[in-house]
């Protein structure tokens, strides 16, 4: 008994070093970003300076609109408003700076080859909740509207979008527009395929965010997360018993992988699940199947959903 104590001992204490060692090496990445807060300069800037502002931000002016419908906007009580509460919550941006650029150093020690955007921008965006975060080679531009707390006044969106309107998931939201630029789209339309993209999705959470908790990785509450690691073999039985996996009805997206306030069992359990578990089980099949196997992230990224599930030995827990 003595002896399968020390190797698990052991064991943990190299998986421990290990990690220490790449962390200390993503440390030392060298890194330069420019902050450029444009929600500032946008409302701030007097209405007399208008027009050198406008040829100076070229890309947030579109040509098809005239000066008249931007004044309206920065003269506008309730965008002033909004403008105003952006401000109390990020008054001092350097410390979600500090955050982007950890995550922009994981980036580089993982993807060697990717280019990171040089400037980060923030914005305030008219509640755009499907381009809270733009991630692009050049540039970083980052809603900051969409990230004041849940509970904020101005959110009037489901409860299962205001979880993801807090601080917490900037890092999050980067990670996941990022990682359209490193995953191979599906090869198929089936349920698996769809489950094991966004599982790789997570999993590059779980490496470019290693001090960011499971439930904020996927814009979860703490209380959903312990839900599905409890129910993850009744989830799991639930999609093999209905023969889900192969099956490319598009429906299934809806049920179990798009945002939702619940999944769709169509159980009594329904209301007390939260969205996406299709996600979760993804996530936890990838996660398996790298600890199983021996392959490169690269490799991961590209390849084919039915290999890494065969190959994962998944098991959910009971």
């Amino acid at each position: 008994m003595k002896k399968y104590l020390l190797i698990a001992l052991l064991i943990f204490f190299i998986s421990c070093d290990k990690k220490s060692i790449v962390e200390k090496e993503v440390e030392e990445i060298p890194l330069s970003l420019t902050i450029e807060r444009f929600d500032k300069v946008f409302y701030e800037t007097p209405i007399s300076d208008f027009q050198q502002m406008r040829k100076k931000y070229v890309a947030f002016f579109p040509t098809q609109y005239p000066d008249s419908i931007f004044i309206n906007k920065i003269k506008n009580p309730l965008y002033r408003e909004l403008y105003d509460e952006v401000q109390k919550e990020y008054a001092n941006f350097q410390p979600v700076q500090t955050e982007i650029e950890d995550v922009f150093r994981h980036i580089k020690y993982y993807f060697p080859t990717q280019k990171l955007p040089q400037k980060i921008t923030t914005v305030i965006s008219e509640m755009d909740y499907q381009n809270k975060v733009i991630y692009t080679d050049s540039l970083l531009i980052i809603s900051l509207d969409l990230y004041l707390g849940k509970e904020h006044k101005f959110y009037e969106f489901p409860d299962y979008f205001r979880q993801t309107f807090e601080r917490s998931q900037i890092m999050p939201d980067i990670v996941t527009d990022f990682s359209t630029r490193v995953i191979a789209q599906p090869r198929d339309k089936s349920f698996l395929a769809q489950m094991i993209y966004f599982g790789k999705e997570q999993y590059l959470k779980d490496l470019l965010l290693p001090n960011v908790e499971d439930f904020d990785k996927m814009g979860y509450s703490k209380e959903q997360q312990i839900w599905c690691e409890e129910n993850e073999n009744e989830i799991w039985r639930y999609f093999i018993e209905d023969n889900l996996l192969y099956d490319s009805d598009s429906k299934l997206i809806q049920r179990f992988i798009a945002p939702a306030p619940f999944s769709k069992f169509y159980l009594e359990i329904d209301n007390e699940s939260p969205g996406r578990t299709g996600v979760w089980i993804g996530w936890q099949i990838v996660r398996s199947f790298m600890k199983n196997n021996e392959v490169s992230l690269a490799d991961l990224m590209a390849m084919d959903a039915k290999e890494i599930f065969t190959r994962s030995k998944y098991k959910p827990k009971k």
